[in-house]
């Protein structure tokens, strides 16, 4: 149903939308390829003995479909094959052990855990992106404690969960720990709310632990008296820690216990290490680490106390020992004395990440010129254009580009500019993703990138300042956006920012049949723009849209298409009440935020407005200043 647009007149259309909803909001792949059911009851199976009996045709169909389905690994074939029949709906549930949640609002967790019943991993995701960039005040919500409480129920035998921007306590980490036996695996991407004392329990009772990925997370650490030593709770034998990333917690760990745990942990293949751990102590680690695949340096910077001059010790020595290093990132608070130490590892990373390294031109191209197989590429705007000129003629494998600004203020002169992004796309035409921050950009800058680079997936140009044209022929930026859409058929994130007319968003609707996600920032021109995406784009998920002038001609545009979407975000733009009450009224399986920044603001006037699916209806732990419309 994703591909259809159902009508709101429609009863039978009513119950697609539905349908889609429960398809969509709940996504799952397995690698499970046999019958067995893992150690899971079986809901068919009977307390006391029976004689066997021969299977009636429905049972022996259920049977061969079940296995078939274990084969299954798409998400979006297993919505499709439980749309089936109701027989397709239950054997696709019974063979699902990984559970996908786009918005942990989009269900109650009561309904995920009574359809699927042998789940093995959950994925729970919370606040919509544009929380990243402080558009949604701090509490929110996205509380994963409900969850918690559903899964330690329902799933005594979970062994991985990821949470994305989700708020976290360590009482939800302590239910994790004394719940799960065979638990292996925790990833908190920009997750809130818990302190060292929560990562203390779950490295103490998670015995099986093999993956602990903290990733952007805020772990709360004021009182510098209450911080746990929370590496030290690991298990003082041999560890089954395949993965360790703590490079986001800003507060020191006991090194003596880290290096320990790295000693006895001979299957680690990933660590990426925070500021407070020094060069000299990475020294330490590489060398009882020298199987590291991905490294996250630390500071990489200053040495230890009273160790300087010759005594320092050899750090090259100690990364060329590490032969199949192949992602480096860290560098926080970067000596660029110290750089020549990765020569010896460059010529095999696929993965380099930069974007906390403030070096200029001449140090990355020191660098650079080694990393020929280089196919991820993170950095800073302070390398230039001329340092992007070095990057396209050596990363000719190049796939991922993310550049990121020093100074993200509209009033000052940006160091990248078109000329850099043009170089890429002549020096790197196997380009997938980027994301490029600039003060200044050319429409032929991005036709040529539209040419060169036909099988970007990703295209994410902002460009810094309100409303900025072609900086040349000070003409508006539609020429370059439509390129990219008309060119690069396989584009299905796009972000647009800069002077743009409703032309630009014509060429969206028209040529961006496979675009999902699309961000609109300080960008727009009339409500007629977004009519045309949202008339325009069958497959749009994500629409984001931020300091731009739609208003509610442009919301009403997209009536026959929010079903079919996971969510719409519109920040400072002109809506009003009365439109967005219409559009609560009239799709009733949509959930209709009027976000104010506090309760004292909360009024007539739409600061934010965030729309999205829900099986449960609008849900019960809403702050003062969140008005759900009905």
């Amino acid at each position: 149903m994703r591909e259809n647009h159902p009508s709101t007149n429609s009863e039978e259309d009513q119950r697609s939308s539905v349908l889609d909803l429960a398809r969509a909001e709940i996504t799952e792949s397995s690698t499970s390829k046999t019958r067995n059911y893992g150690g899971f009851p079986d809901p068919a199976s009977g307390s006391g003995p029976s004689e066997p009996q021969a299977p009636f045709p429905d049972q022996v169909l259920e049977n061969v479909l079940e296995n078939v389905l274990h084969f299954l690994s798409s998400r979006r074939d297993r919505n499709a094959a439980s749309l089936v029949c109701r027989s397709w709906y239950r054997a696709e549930a019974l063979t699902r052990s990984e559970l996908f949640i786009g918005n942990c609002y989009s269900l109650s967790p009561a309904r995920a855990t009574t359809r699927f019943t042998r789940v093995k991993s959950v994925t729970v995701k919370g606040k919509p992106r544009f929380a990243d960039f402080d558009l949604m005040p701090h509490d929110w919500g996205a509380h994963f404690t409900p969850w918690a409480s559903a899964l330690a129920q329902a799933y005594p035998w979970l062994e991985k969960l990821h949470l994305k921007r989700m708020t976290v306590t360590d009482d939800d980490l302590d239910l994790i720990a004394d719940s799960f036996s065979g638990f292996r695996e925790l990833v908190l991407v920009c997750c809130e709310g818990f302190s060292t004392h929560g990562l203390a329990s779950v490295a103490a009772k998670c015995r099986l632990l093999r993956v602990l990925e903290l990733v952007e997370s805020v772990v709360d650490s004021e009182d510098e008296e209450e911080i746990a030593d929370w590496i030290l709770c690991f298990p003082e034998s041999q560890t089954n820690m395949e993965s360790l990333v703590f490079d986001c917690v800003e507060c020191p760990i006991n090194f003596e216990a880290l290096e320990s745990l790295v000693a006895r942990s001979p299957r680690l293949k990933k660590l990426r290490l925070n500021r407070y751990v020094s060069m000299a102590q990475l020294h330490r680690l590489l060398l009882r680490a020298p199987q590291l695949t991905h490294l996250g340096t630390g500071s990489f910077s200053a040495a230890e106390p009273g160790v300087v001059g010759e005594l320092e010790p050899d750090y090259t020595a100690a990364f060329e020992a590490c032969r199949s290093l192949v992602c480096l990132s860290g560098f926080r608070e970067i000596w660029a004395d110290y750089l020549p130490a990765i020569y010896p590892v460059c010529a095999n990373l696929t993965s380099l990440n930069l974007s906390y390294a403030d070096v200029n031109a001449q140090q990355l191209k020191a660098v650079i010129r080694h990393c020929h197989k280089l196919q991820i590429f993170w950095v800073l705007d302070s390398i230039c254009d001329e340092g992007l000129q070095a990057v396209a003629a050596t990363c000719k494998d190049l796939r991922e580009l993310r550049v990121f600004p020093v100074d993200a203020r509209e009033d000052t002169e940006g160091p990248v500019s078109e000329v850099g992004l043009e170089a890429i796309s002549q020096g790197c035409r196997k380009l997938e993703s980027i994301l490029y921050f600039c003060q200044r950009m050319t429409n032929a800058a991005v036709v040529a990138m539209s040419k060169n680079c036909p099988d970007l997936v990703v295209f994410r140009l902002c460009i810094i300042g309100r409303y900025r044209p072609d900086h040349v022929t000070q003409e508006p930026m539609d020429e370059g956006f439509g390129a990219i859409v008309m060119n690069c058929k396989k584009l299905t994130r796009l972000a647009v920012s800069g002077l743009l007319t409703d032309r630009a968003f014509e060429y969206i609707g028209r040529y961006g049949k496979s675009v999902r996600t699309l961000s609109v920032a300080f960008a727009g021109d009339t409500d007629t723009g977004l009519k045309y995406v949202l008339e325009g784009c069958p497959n749009l998920q994500k629409l984001e849209i931020r300091d731009s002038p739609f208003g509610d001609g442009a919301l009403r545009s997209g009536l026959h298409h929010y079903y079919n979407m996971r969510f719409l975000w519109m920040s400072s733009c002109k809506l009003t009440r009365q439109a967005c009450q219409e559009i609560a009224q009239a799709l009733p399986n949509l959930v209709l935020e009027v976000i104010s920044n506090s309760v004292e603001n909360a009024g007539d006037d739409i600061e934010i407005l965030y729309m999205y699916r829900s099986l449960d209806g609008p849900r019960d732990d809403a702050p003062g200043f969140v008005n759900i419309l009905h």
